[in-house]
């Protein structure tokens, strides 16, 4: 079906059914056309990238410089979704499939499969492997999630081992179930929002309570004064794998790093701590530049008035910076009395949830 074919769909006597599906399938088109041209574009970049590295005498040097410096200008130009990292991927994705808009198998696989699918397989170094994924992926409708574990945990490998292929395959069904049932992973692409202009939505959050709190803890550590500089709510950071929220990002100009806030209404969790750990090393390698200092990571949490400030300084020689940079942080007395004021606010914002509670 083309896109600008009508759509067809059998009227039920449930309006709010058909209505329901005419959206879906619109929505589905619509996708599809972006992630095509996002496809086309990066399959187009990455061959300019590669001619243009041909060109140079080290190549390997000449071609980060000629990708570090495009990212820079295309940022500027167009926003967000040429980092470094994605303009290498288009490269990778031009070498590994460069035939792809030429051969009616290639033009196929393109209508089949997303961007986010192709990421996926760039992953795999073996050829065989890949194409295999590629083939299975696009005649079973994998899932981008689907794919990724598949490839994550050598399912082709472990199926062409196993003398009892329904086995190893009935185990890959049932775990990839949920994302299979995943009917609107289509419009959960960030990648696309970023390829289209549009902006995120900046007030997404767990719980109302979770986004109220944010929302002024973002003001309150501007109102402080001290060297704060905001960056970004709910920071998207993209991995080979998977997408990263950051709640809060800041930039302090007197201690030259990044300061990354996680909120947790909960008390904290040694998962919470490993979660910044892995946040802290992933801005230190993606995002930071040579001149800033080791990234700061803060964790929050508001379970009882005891527990809402902890915080852990995750890279290199922790603690000497923590004795540094503590005096430019807000103090945990400071941070508690500002979550307690924004809970006892929302509470009589929303009064029939303090009810509901006391009951």
């Amino acid at each position: 079906m083309k896109n600008g074919d009508l759509i067809t769909y059998t009227k039920t006597d449930d309006i709010f059914t058909d209505a329901k599906l005419i959206v879906t399938i619109a929505r589905k088109r619509a996708y599809k056309a972006a992630d095509t041209s996002l496809i086309m574009q990066n399959w187009l970049l990455g061959k300019r990238l590669a001619e243009e590295v041909l060109e140079g005498e080290d190549r390997a040097k000449y071609g980060a410089g000629v990708i570090k410096n495009l990212s820079k200008q295309l940022t500027q130009e167009f926003g967000k979704g040429f980092t470094p990292n994605n303009l290498y991927y288009c490269k990778q994705f031009y070498e590994i499939f460069p035939e792809i808009f030429h051969t009616v198998c290639g033009k196929s696989m393109i209508e089949r499969l997303s961007w986010s699918h192709f990421r996926v397989l760039l992953q795999v170094s073996d050829s065989v492997a890949r194409n295999w994924y590629m083939n299975e992926c696009a005649n079973e409708s994998w899932a981008v999630k689907t794919l990724q574990r598949n490839v994550s945990t050598q399912y082709y490998y472990r199926l062409l081992a196993s003398d009892n292929k329904s086995i190893v395959k009935n185990e890959m069904q049932e775990k990839t179930a949920t994302f299979q049932n995943d009917t609107l992973e289509f419009i959960k692409n960030p990648m696309i929002a970023e390829f289209l202009g549009l902006t995120p939505n900046s007030d997404f959050s767990e719980t109302e309570l979770e986004s109220a709190i944010i929302t002024n803890l973002q003001k309150f550590l501007m109102e402080l004064g001290k060297g704060y500089a905001f960056v970004a709510r709910q920071q998207h950071i993209h991995t080979e794998k998977k997408d990263y929220y950051i709640d809060l990002v800041f930039y302090n100009y007197i201690l030259k790093c990044f300061v990354l806030i996680d909120l947790k209404i909960g008390t904290v969790t040694h998962q919470d701590i490993g979660q910044m750990d892995m946040y802290v090393r992933m801005y230190d390698e993606l995002k930071k530049s040579s001149d800033d200092n080791p990234t700061i990571g803060i964790i929050l949490c508001s379970d009882t008035d005891e527990d809402i400030a902890r915080f852990s300084m995750l890279k290199g020689n922790e603690q000497l910076f923590t004795t540094k940079y503590k005096t430019y942080l807000p103090s945990e007395e400071e941070l508690c009395a500002e979550i307690k004021k924004q809970k006892e606010l929302f509470y009589l914002q929303h009064s029939s949830l303090n009810e509901s509670e006391e009951r």
